[in-house]
């Protein structure tokens, strides 16, 4: 007997529902939008088949330790030099702040114009002149 109560609440509960739905599809702003979806149904149904196609590919690619392992690879050999290079560049900034500070002599007017015959300095002084000749440029355009 209760399972007959029961089921009656199950039937009375989805009847109601029902005519809850039913209800609310007799208002006009209810219909406007059916008619909308209804209308925008085959570019929905394009647009749904379009992000299936996206998420299967992207769960292919995720899945696909092979392919990580290249990509990971390649990243790799992509950031390995520019690593380096910024070690490299790091080291000799380390190594001449040590010999900087392990000599204390001064350096005079003959020091530098000694340095000035360096080709690093002349190449360093070509390119600080350069670098200031863009900022230049680029202050009178604006």
């Amino acid at each position: 007997m209760s399972e007959t109560l029961t089921e009656q609440e199950v039937q009375t509960g989805s009847v109601r529902s029902e005519l809850d739905v039913l209800e609310q599809l007799l208002k006009p702003e209810i219909q406007s939008s059916l008619n909308q979806l209804v209308e925008s149904l085959p570019k929905l149904a394009e647009m749904v088949t379009l992000m299936t196609k996206a998420y299967d590919v992207a769960t292919t690619v995720a899945n696909d330790q092979v392919l990580m392992g290249d990509m990971k690879h390649g990243i790799e050999e992509f950031v390995k030099p520019i690593t380096d290079k910024a070690k490299g560049i790091a080291s000799a900034a380390v190594e001449a702040n040590d010999r900087a500070q392990a000599e204390p002599t001064t350096i005079g007017l003959f020091g530098i114009l000694k340095m000035l015959k360096d080709p690093q300095v002349q190449q360093t002084l070509r390119f600080a002149q350069s670098f200031l000749d863009v900022l230049a440029e680029r202050n009178k355009q604006r």
